[in-house]
Formats: C-alpha cells, sequence, structure tokens
C-alpha cells in the first residue's frame, strides 16, 4: 500500500472517531436536555397544585375525604361549614376529580381546623369549575373557630369498593354507628377533668372498672355537650370544644364519633364508632370538652307572624344593590351583574317578603358570638353587624331539595319589644351594644332589607317553607327545637300564602 493511500484511511479514522465523539457529545446533551425539561414539568406540575384557588383535602384515609383547605396568596386556609352544603360540596368533588360529593361534613369532622379560615359564608350554584369561583365574604373575612371546618367525602374507586353510596348524603358516619349502652355490659361514669373551674374541662369516661378515658373530638358538637351537662347536673351547655386546653395528650381515646340529638338524658344513649374501632381523625389534640353554665338563652320564632304578614313584591335591582352586597338575593340576579349587561339594574326580581318576631325566653340575653371590637360596619346600611348569619329563610320542593333560599346578616340585635316590666336593654344606633334580653322580642319587619326570599325563578306550585334563626348554633341556647318555623306555601302568579306552621329544629 502506498503513502496516498495510508493518509487516505488514517483520514477516514479520525473522521469515524470524530463523528462517534460527536454523536455521544449529542446523546448527552440531549439527555441532559431531556432531564432538564422532565426537571421542569415536575416543577410545573407541582406548582399547578398550588395555584390560586387550589384545594385539597386533610386528615381523611385517602385523597378522597377530609376537611377542606384552599391555597391563596401562597399559603393553605380552611373553609369555614357556615351555609356549607351538598352544592359546595359538588364543587369540590368535580374541582378535584372526583364524580360527586358521598357525603357533606361539618362541625371539623376530621378533626380542628390546622390554620386560619380563608373562606366563610360560601355560596355555589354547584355548576361553578372551582370554589373560589363561589360567592363567600371575602378571603380571611370569618367569624369561625376551629371546630367549624367544612369536609366532604367524594365518591372514589377506593371508596365505592368498601361503602355503597346512599341516593343522599348524610352526616358522616366513617364507621358503623352503635348506641353507647347498646355496646357494652357495663355501666359508663362520666366526669369533665382538668378545667379552671368545675363547670368545664375535658370530657372523661369509663366503663365499670376500666380506666378513664377521653372522647375523639371529630364532630364534637353543641348538641353532644348539651348531654353531658345535663347528666352532670351543671345546668345547659355554653360552648363544645375540639382542643387539648384542658390537657389529657397522654391518656388513651376511649369513644369516637359520638353522636347525639341534645335531649338525651346521658351520654350512653347517644350513638357512637363501635367498640374496639376508634378511629380519631385529625391532630392528637382533637378532644372533645365542654363548657356548662346555669343559664342560658332560649330564642323561639313567632310562627303566627309569619302567616299574617307574607306578601309578594316585585322590585327592581337598581332599588337591591345594597342587598346585593349581602348575598341576599338568589344567584340569577349575580349573574346578570357578573354579565355586564347593560341594563341589568332594571331587571326585576320577586320577593317574598314577612316579619319575623324573635322572643328570647330563656333565663340569659342571647348575645353575639364574636367581641365587639370585631363587629363590621356596613357603610350601605350604616351599622355594625354583630353576627354574619342570624337567619335563614328556605323553600323546598316535595322531595325536600332547595328551590329558592335566602339569608339575613344581624343589622342589629336589639330589643324592639319587651314583656311588661321589662327594661330594653341593647339598641344598635350610636354603636351600641347588641343582644337580645329576657321575655323580649327582636322584630324583623317585612320592609328591612334581606326579610325576604328571592323566589323569582320558582314555578308556581305547593312548597314547604322554613324560616331559621342562629340556624349554625353558633350561639348556644337552653333548646334548639322552637327555632325554625317550618310552613306549607302555595304560590302562583299573583300571590302567595302560608299556612299550617310548626316549630322544628333548624
Amino acid at each position: 500500500m502506498n503513502i496516498g493511500w495510508v493518509f487516505i484511511v488514517f483520514l477516514l479514522l479520525v473522521g469515524y472517531v470524530n463523528s462517534a465523539r460527536d454523536q455521544n457529545k449529542n446523546h448527552t446533551i440531549s439527555k441532559n436536555h431531556r432531564e432538564k425539561k422532565a426537571h421542569l414539568v415536575k416543577k410545573y406540575l407541582k406548582r399547578l397544585k398550588k395555584h390560586e384557588g387550589s384545594i385539597r383535602l386533610v386528615d381523611g384515609r385517602g385523597n378522597f375525604e377530609g376537611n377542606v383547605e384552599i391555597y391563596n396568596m401562597g399559603k393553605w386556609g380552611s373553609v369555614c361549614d357556615d351555609e356549607w352544603d351538598l352544592r359546595e360540596a359538588t364543587v369540590v368533588c368535580r374541582q378535584l376529580g372526583f364524580k360527586k360529593p358521598y357525603r357533606v361534613t361539618h362541625s371539623s369532622m376530621f378533626g380542628p381546623a390546622r390554620r386560619r379560615f380563608w373562606m366563610d359564608n360560601v355560596y355555589c350554584t354547584g355548576e361553578e369549575k372551582e370554589l373560589s369561583s363561589c360567592r363567600f365574604d371575602g378571603w380571611g373575612n370569618n367569624d369561625c373557630t376551629s371546630s367549624e371546618a367544612a369536609g366532604v367525602v367524594c365518591i372514589s374507586p377506593e371508596l365505592e369498593a368498601t361503602e355503597e353510596p346512599p341516593t343522599t348524603p348524610a352526616p358522616i358516619k366513617k364507621l358503623p354507628l352503635v348506641r353507647i349502652n347498646d355496646a357494652t355490659e357495663h355501666h359508663m361514669s362520666l366526669r369533665l377533668v382538668g378545667g379552671r373551674v368545675s363547670d368545664e374541662g375535658r370530657v372523661e369516661v369509663k366503663f365499670g372498672d376500666s380506666e378513664w378515658g377521653l372522647i375523639c373530638g371529630d364532630g364534637w358538637s353543641i348538641f353532644e355537650a348539651m348531654v353531658v351537662c345535663r347528666q352532670l347536673g351543671m345546668g345547659y351547655a355554653n360552648d363544645a370544644i375540639q382542643t387539648d386546653f384542658f390537657g389529657g395528650n397522654s391518656s388513651a381515646i376511649t369513644l369516637s364519633g359520638v353522636k347525639c340529638t341534645g335531649n338525651e338524658e346521658s351520654l350512653d344513649e347517644c350513638m357512637h364508632s363501635a367498640m374496639g374501632q376508634v378511629s380519631c381523625p385529625g391532630r392528637r389534640e382533637n378532644i372533645a370538652g365542654v363548657v356548662c353554665t346555669k343559664s342560658l338563652a332560649d330564642l323561639v320564632i313567632d310562627h303566627t307572624e309569619i302567616m299574617r304578614t307574607a306578601h309578594l313584591e316585585d322590585r327592581q335591582l337598581y332599588f337591591l344593590q345594597c342587598a346585593m352586597e349581602e348575598n341576599c338575593l338568589a344567584s340569577a340576579a349575580y349573574k346578570l351583574q357578573a354579565d355586564n349587561s347593560a341594563n341589568w339594574h332594571l331587571d326585576t326580581r320577586r320577593l317574598l317578603r314577612f316579619t319575623a318576631r324573635i322572643l328570647n325566653a330563656g333565663t340569659a340575653d342571647f348575645r353575639p358570638m364574636i367581641p365587639k371590637h370585631m363587629w363590621e360596619f356596613h357603610q350601605c346600611h350604616m351599622h355594625y353587624h354583630s353576627m354574619e348569619v342570624f337567619a335563614t329563610f328556605d323553600v323546598m320542593d316535595s322531595k325536600g331539595v332547595k328551590v329558592a333560599e335566602g339569608h339575613k346578616a344581624s343589622f342589629c340585635l336589639e330589643d324592639n319589644q319587651c314583656m311588661p316590666g321589662v327594661e330594653p336593654a341593647y339598641a344598635c344606633a350610636n354603636f351600641g351594644d347588641q343582644g337580645i334580653s329576657v321575655n323580649c322580642s327582636d322584630i324583623y319587619k317585612h320592609n328591612i332589607d334581606c326579610q325576604w326570599v328571592d323566589i323569582s325563578e320558582l314555578e308556581p306550585g305547593m312548597y314547604t317553607f322554613k324560616v331559621s334563626v342562629n340556624p349554625e348554633f353558633k350561639v348556644a341556647e337552653i333548646s334548639y327545637d322552637n327555632n325554625a318555623a317550618v310552613c306549607s306555601l302555595y304560590y302562583t302568579e299573583s300571590f302567595a300564602h302560608i299556612f299550617n306552621c310548626k316549630m322544628e329544629r333548624p
């Protein structure tokens, strides 16, 4: 082989080596590019889970159940259970990718709220794509405690494998419930421990000669507390608490999922999760406690006044803009406003108006839950609000489905009319103290803003009409069985007739 051919072969070999090196280099660059791209995608997907308005369920058995939390301003926050029902739960489950809700939960069923409340008094139609698209009181505006977290259980493959969904949502029963005294042959003893005074503390129980144990605070409400205070001879329940403020972190949980109607004479007449299956969701400090009192308010709604004063009024939105700020109209009215129609304010709404007279027949004054310095001044009505929701008005069809609703913020709680010998003590003028004295009535006349139900979309027919005061049990009372008037409503295109009212619990 001559020198020329050797040189040519050498050049070919050098070219092959360089080509292989370039291919390896390109492969390395391509691999690095793919890895970098994958990292960016993962980072982006992680960021998507924390975009404004994202939601998640916490402290449940899986991602299909738990207390609802929403992401806002770079932080997760809780959602309050005020006004929380099937429509809001439907939006939550849809946003999370589930079919629909299985159950709606209240009273921090999955343990106390872990973070500040971002949302309160949420109003959804059920059609919204995200919970943040629903109406609510504004980010961070609330009057809620850690025991008022809203939650849901969504229908999911995990749930469908073990449970058959009911046709209508019901209060959550994560485990089968049985009556306490049917689950044991031993007598149940009850006591309060760790309180600053004798009528408060954590609730402890024991059966026979067993050790004293705690009650889990999941879903612990004023109704269970009412039974505890009654059984111990300490009067009435002033508060139901889910906390370890009264100690007990080192003690064992004996009962969980306790549910009472509030009328039982002793706690062992209530329902609970079966013995040996104690489950306590949420944090370790989820311990049931109570505060008892010897005297308490008791509101009674005058159902005859509702029947006597009910009438229809057609009114343009132009004159209802102040009430719209209070969420006192149906969702269709807000949709008109959102569509930015030039003449939306000329649209007419049909209002079912009535007067509500609320008497305090208890042994103590009825006072707002939140202190005076937290009351909000409303520029539209030129007065302070002491309770976010004081009354709710619902219209239900023959199947019990809400077809129209309203709610009334407490423009002021005051003594409008008192029995002979009783001097009025509360008046809302000039930032005065608010409340309802014993043997006095607070009267909300039919001509006041929000003292109505917006029935503009209601078809003529027979319905059930329900008016409830203190509907969220924010303020403790002797009994809640006289807080609601449930009536028949006959509605035509020209008049409405309310009749056959009876007293019930909200």
